[in-house]
């Protein structure tokens, strides 16, 4: 890693001394308001004779840097607006044009429709105002990428769980409960999930969210003290919902496929007021599918709604609710074996559990409420408050040993959860200046409380049945042999009795200064962050107190206006909830990260590459204790002592000639347990990662002839040098390689897609496993395997309309 670093370094540097000789320091900027003078984001601004392309920020702005006197062109282009064009003329000085007013679209809906190529926007310039920074992403010290909605429309994806992490160089899903949540994993640990910009990562969770709802996924990778109260320094992602545009538009998608699927959704977007005080968004998804796997099933309903208030031109107040509620047969997906992983003689679509079982329900409630207020050109004023409600009634089955012919008694567990979230942030944002140096200026407070209860009581020791055997599963116990879940107390009442209770509070106070000299080329971030946060554990144990100081440094120089080189040092910590097989608390994990990287954008701005070489030493990581298997399913927790991950990641996203948009990622990923009490552990690899991840998706939309509109799409996924368990030195898990391709046809409103997922039918291709040892009090059991496998080829057909 060290040579690496040093080798990205020595070009870097020099890069950077002679090109500062060379470049002018001449800039144009402005800002784009509405015709009530709001700012305009997201706009294209494009200026000639350079042909450099930007975009506005959150607040409007744009900038183009390093020009020669010239008189230059601008034209601009923004979603519901009325082109524009003008002229600027820069001699010796930098040119300020101030507010540039757009006034309201009045071409046709045709016009607007074909205008907004919904396919192309795989790129985004800048990051979510829910991640607080206003520094476009070229300029950002950190590697932040993100995926569209629009992306996730060409994939054909319906919710997080389904093929997101393809889009992001290094980053790894690890299947369980895919009813339930996603268990996503990056550079060395699984990282939290956030929505809108607040962590609320959770025991098992959050319910993963459906694809109707999300505007983009923003993933950020490494420690971000500007955001997190605490966090794995692996990283983050945060899901971004959608909200009201003010701009009356809408959509309805229909989708069909392979396992009785069916889905529709619906995009209402608008205003309701013609002043646009009052603005709405509304999202609702239904669906109904089967697994790939007998019996399972899995049906689904979403209702988003969200309503703006714009209170004056300075202040708004938005409301946002979503629901989602869920129904199926079983949680996962699990395969099980006593010969090894991807068993041959085992069919794809196995289930462990049975039809009589009841069945699972899942309602999630969220909401959200939002304040924002300009208190000034430079400063602005933000609040948010969260409050979710998640409760989920179901059983659960799982083995109890398993014999060399393939038997597998099972057992019968209640499996009910409920958790109650609350979070509230502050934050002020802005600029101001001492003397040459600009200041952008983020300061804020952070409060969270999430309380968790569980019921996993055992319902039949053994099922009074058969054996359920792998290889030749036969079905259909009676419904009368499974005993009702008696849910006469609360399931508050029944977690206490069982100790599976966990709480976990924090409360933070962060301030960050990105500090741009040399007329903003070179940045300089300085951020310091205070956490205080108490966590309670399962058995109401003596409760986890921390209070840390985390720092953050952060450098970032424009070699030229579309390319940047950056150093960022950040720490992070996680408090853990839990307990090891003897009964232990669990301690928090601690983690710094050191990173370089280089970010280039191409082709006037339409796509962008990134380059980053890393280092995180993460203490006290929580993994499965696969000696030790819990009673209630799963295994008990322990804790490494430290693990070292080095990595280079490599991404591409964009629009790289008209017509044809890629998304391309490489990543290596170097994991090892570096420091642990047990000396026969030290090296061996950080469990459930993959040394190479390597993945493509290709779009490509003719653009004229007879047949303009149609479009082919391709893509792979592959995992390789993968590791399970914390017990080796090398590679002990297949290798995965997924292949997928589709075709398309867009006209006026209309588009119609048909995807091939799995194209190849590898029918070997595993998102997770675990072995297991045998139980030593039963003679006949044997060591087995358990995980879960892919689904065979299959198909999705989706239409849209928008309007």
């Amino acid at each position: 890693m060290n040579k690496t670093l040093s080798f990205l370094a020595i070009p870097m540097i020099s890069s950077i001394f002679s090109m500062a000789q060379a470049q002018s320091n001449l800039k144009i900027e402005g800002t784009l308001v509405n015709e009530k003078s709001e700012p305009i984001s997201g706009a294209t601004i494009k200026l000639s004779p350079t042909g450099v392309t930007t975009s506005t920020d959150a607040e409007g702005r744009f900038v183009f840097y390093k020009l020669t006197p010239n008189t230059y062109s601008i034209e601009i282009k923004a979603f519901g607006y009325n082109k524009h064009n003008l002229k600027a003329i820069l001699t010796d000085q930098n040119n300020h044009l101030g507010e540039i007013k757009l006034s309201d679209q009045s071409e046709s809906i045709d016009e607007v429709a074909v205008y907004g190529k919904y396919y192309q926007n795989y790129k985004f310039d800048s990051i979510s105002g829910s991640l607080r920074l206003k520094t476009p992403i070229l300029e950002l010290p950190q590697n932040i990428q993100v995926i569209s909605s629009d992306l996730m429309a060409d994939q054909q994806v319906f919710d997080i769980v389904d093929g997101i992490t393809r889009n992001i160089s290094g980053a790894t899903r690890q299947g369980h409960w895919d009813n339930q949540y996603a268990n996503i994993r990056m550079r060395g640990s699984k990282i939290p999930a956030f929505r809108n910009g607040m962590n609320i990562e959770a025991s098992w969770g959050p319910t993963a969210e459906d694809a109707s709802m999300i505007e983009r996924i923003e993933f950020v990778k490494g420690p971000a003290g500007f955001m997190l109260a605490s966090g794995e320094p692996g990283g983050f992602y945060n899901v971004v919902t959608k909200k009201p545009t003010g701009h009356t538009k809408g959509s309805v998608t229909l989708n069909t496929g392979s396992f009785d699927l069916y889905r529709g959704a619906v995009d209402l977007d608008g205003r309701i007021t013609k002043s646009n005080k009052l603005l709405y968004r509304l999202n609702v998804a239904g669906q109904k599918k089967k697994f790939f796997t007998k019996y399972n099933n899995s049906n689904r309903l979403v209702i988003a709604p969200v309503l703006t208030y714009n209170i004056d031109s300075l202040t708004a107040v938005t409301a946002e609710y979503t629901f989602q509620g869920s129904s199926y047969l079983s949680n996962g997906n699990y395969t099980f074996s006593p010969k090894g992983f991807a068993d041959p003689g085992i069919a794809n679509d196995f289930f462990y559990g049975d039809p009589g079982m009841e069945p699972g329900k899942l309602r999630d409630h969220s909401a959200y409420l939002y304040f924002d207020r300009k208190l000034s050109q430079k400063w602005k004023f933000h609040a948010q408050a969260a409050y979710f409600n998640f409760d989920m009634k179901a059983t659960s089955t799982w083995l109890n040993y398993m014999t060399a012919n393939g038997d597998m008694p099972r057992y019968y567990s209640t499996a009910d959860e409920h958790g109650e979230n609350k979070f509230g942030q502050l934050s002020f944002n802005g600029e101001e200046r001492t003397g040459g140096i600009r200041h952008r200026i983020l300061a804020g407070v952070d409060y969270g409380n999430k309380k968790f209860w569980g019921d996993f009581s055992s319902l039949l020791d053994s099922i009074p049945s058969d054996p359920l055997n792998v290889y030749n599963p036969v079905y259909g116990i009676p419904e009368s042999v499974f005993p009702e879940v008696d849910r006469t107390l609360n399931i508050k009442e029944r977690a206490k009795s069982q100790d599976y209770v966990t709480s976990s509070s924090y409360v933070s106070f962060y301030v960050h200064d990105e500090m741009a000299f040399l007329d903003d080329r070179l940045k300089l971030s300085l951020g310091l962050r205070y956490t205080s946060s108490n966590v309670v554990s399962k058995t109401n144990a003596d409760p986890a107190k921390d209070k840390v100081w985390s720092p953050r440094v952060g450098v970032n120089y424009l070699i030229d206006p579309s390319m940047s080189v950056y150093a960022l040092f950040d720490q992070s910590f996680v408090p853990v909830s839990g307990l090891d097989w003897q009964g232990n608390a669990l301690k928090p994990v601690r983690g710094n990260n050191l990173e370089a990287g280089l970010k280039k954008e191409w082709g006037g701005g339409k796509w962008i590459s990134t380059l980053s070489a890393y280092q995180i030493k993460r203490k006290n990581a929580p993994v499965d204790d696969f000696d030790h298997p819990n009673p209630n399913g799963g295994f008990f927790l322990m804790q490494l002592g430290e693990t070292t991950t080095k990595g280079i990641e490599f991404d591409i996203t964009g629009e790289i000639v008209k017509g044809l948009n890629v998304n391309a990622n490489y990543a290596l990923t170097d994991s090892k347990i570096s420091e642990d009490s047990k000396t026969e552990k030290i090296g061996n690899i950080t469990p459930n990662t993959a040394k190479h991840t390597a993945n493509a998706w290709i779009s490509y939309r003719l653009q004229q002839g007879p047949l303009k509109g149609v479009g082919l799409m391709g893509g792979m996924q592959g995992m390789f040098g993968r590791a399970i368990g914390s017990a080796t030195k090398v590679s002990n898990f297949k290798n995965y390689l997924r292949t997928d391709a589709g075709i398309s046809y867009q006209r006026n409103r209309y588009n119609i897609s048909l995807m091939i997922n799995n194209l190849l039918d590898n029918r070997k291709l595993m998102t997770a496993g675990s072995t297991t040892a045998k139980n030593a009090k039963i003679p006949e059991s044997v060591n087995y395997y358990s995980y879960i496998v892919e689904a065979r080829r299959n198909f999705r057909l989706g239409i849209t309309y928008k309007f």
